[in-house]
């Protein structure tokens, strides 16, 4: 009887054990499912939030590609922007040389166009004093053709007197021949 008294204590004490190991298992098991809970939650925000990351991170690729799509176009567009600025740097290139040739025919146009003003002014001036002597030549032959008219006029004149005085002098001779023939053959008469 002991034996089953001290078996039965034995079982009480077991059974007490068992009591307390059970309500601390409960207790571990209301720890453990107020644990389970709170990760659920967690597990639950967790989820959300790796729902909430996956929607931004497809948005975000979308805006990736976006960006990517308008930084290529931008690209190409810098590079259409670059050969064009490239182009017009040529352009403008070609331009100041081609302005510099314009002001080296310029300067030598205006080089030219004074040498040429210059040689007009000598010309001028050459000019007035060819017409001046131009006008004095005129007036000179004017007083020569004068001079010449009474020239003539005094050749006519003397050609006339210089018939007359040879027809005279014929005349004469005439009238000596007839005075010595008539000498000759009445010698004193």
């Amino acid at each position: 009887m002991d034996a089953i008294k001290k078996k039965m204590q034995a079982m009480k004490l077991e059974k007490d054990n068992a009591a307390d190991k059970a309500d601390a298992m409960e207790g571990q098991l209301k720890d453990a499912t107020a644990r389970c809970e709170k990760i659920q939650e967690e597990v639950q925000d967790l989820t959300k939030k790796l729902s909430q990351v996956e929607n931004d991170l497809v948005f975000n690729k979308q805006q990736l590609e976006n960006a990517n799509k308008e930084l290529d176009s931008k690209d190409k567009l810098l590079t259409q922007a670059e050969s064009e600025v490239a182009a017009l740097n040529r352009k403008v290139q070609l331009i100041e040389e081609d302005l510099e040739r314009s002001e080296e025919r310029l300067a030598t146009a205006t080089t030219k166009l004074a040498e040429a003003s210059q040689a007009a002014d000598e010309s001028s001036r050459m000019c007035k004093v060819l017409e001046n002597r131009s006008q004095q030549d005129e007036e000179r032959m004017d007083q020569l053709t004068n001079q010449l008219k009474e020239a003539r006029l005094l050749a006519e004149d003397a050609d006339n007197k210089s018939d007359e005085v040879s027809r005279k002098l014929a005349f004469v001779e005439d009238e000596l021949e007839v005075a010595e023939d008539r000498v000759k053959v009445n010698p004193l008469v």
